[in-house]
């Protein structure tokens, strides 16, 4: 049996529903059904019922999926013993500043406790860069937010997080319970300077070009509207300083938390802070072929 098809299988176990774990491992359903039939005829045993209600697991199947996710967990923990026997023991996790996101608390026990002889050194960027440096090769993976331009990278997407307009409490705005990008047409903004990535400053922007202050850091963002009374936008859940509040925008698509990495590395260190995160965000798993 192979890794992949136990992937595969550990998918449409604990989904329980091909369409879904097809989606889950971002392939189409026909080859999934028939990787799963060539593994039953390999095991000889069946492992999945499949009915119109539904799939289920058989008691061999639920057999194997103890062991396959076992198996999996080994296979994952033998690759990363042996990055660390070669001496790949040190990576550099980018992250965006003012990070101070539960997720990535979790990730950070999780991974420690995983891979206690591993030093993770961090290195924050401010906002005119969301791959944190990864492009510029500072470091070796990032925990970031998108959009971003994702040419010759690997993005995998963790949580989806709603946004705001951010604005003064005493803005007229302030007291509404949510508004449209409409409703700041006319405000002045606070941007990102020139060099930015675009995707990045386009999103922020609301996707118009705007007016106002420079900012590079979040608490620059913030100064900037307690200050001049500009606006901006930000992630609903964020934490606000005194005197700011956060108004839901109702027509904006949400902020994307990712884990990006550079296309073809395979230093198992990086999987293994992939697949971590991704149970920390309680994130669909990301697609390994």
């Amino acid at each position: 049996m192979e890794l992949r098809t136990l992937r595969y299988f550990v998918a449409v176990a604990e989904e329980l529903h091909f369409g879904r774990a097809a989606t889950r491992l971002h392939m189409s359903q026909p080859p999934l059904s028939r990787a799963m039939k060539q593994l039953e005829t390999e095991v000889g045993a069946r492992l999945l019922d499949r009915s119109s209600a539904g799939v289920t697991l058989t008691a061999a199947g639920a057999v194997l999926l103890d062991e396959a996710r076992a198996l999996l967990d080994r296979a994952e923990r033998t690759r990363v013993r042996v990055a660390a026997a070669a001496g790949a023991t040190t990576i550099t996790v980018g992250m965006l500043g003012d990070s101070t996101d539960p997720g990535a608390a979790r990730l950070a026990d999780a991974y420690r406790r995983r891979h206690p002889g591993v030093e993770v050194r961090v290195r924050e960027s401010d906002l005119t860069d969301p791959t944190c440096g990864l492009r510029a090769g500072l470091v070796d993976i990032a925990l970031t937010r998108g959009p971003f331009d994702e040419k010759g990278l690997t993005v995998h997407e963790l949580r989806a997080d709603p946004v705001g307009a951010l604005l003064r409490g005493d803005d007229p705005l302030a007291r509404r319970d949510r508004l449209r990008l409409a409703d700041l047409a006319d405000r002045r903004w606070f941007v990102f300077p020139a060099g930015t990535d675009p995707r990045w400053q386009s999103y922020w922007s609301g996707g118009e070009p705007r007016e106002g202050p420079v900012v590079r850091a979040v608490q620059e963002c913030r100064q900037a509207v307690l200050w001049n009374g500009t606006v901006g936008m930000t992630v609903l859940d964020h934490r606000t300083a005194e005197g700011l509040v956060v108004v839901p925008l109702t027509d904006m698509p949400p902020s994307r938390v990712v884990v990006a990495w550079n296309e073809g590395d395979t230093n198992p260190l990086l999987r293994s802070f992939v697949e971590i995160a991704t149970a920390a965000y309680h994130a669909p798993p990301p697609r390994y072929v």
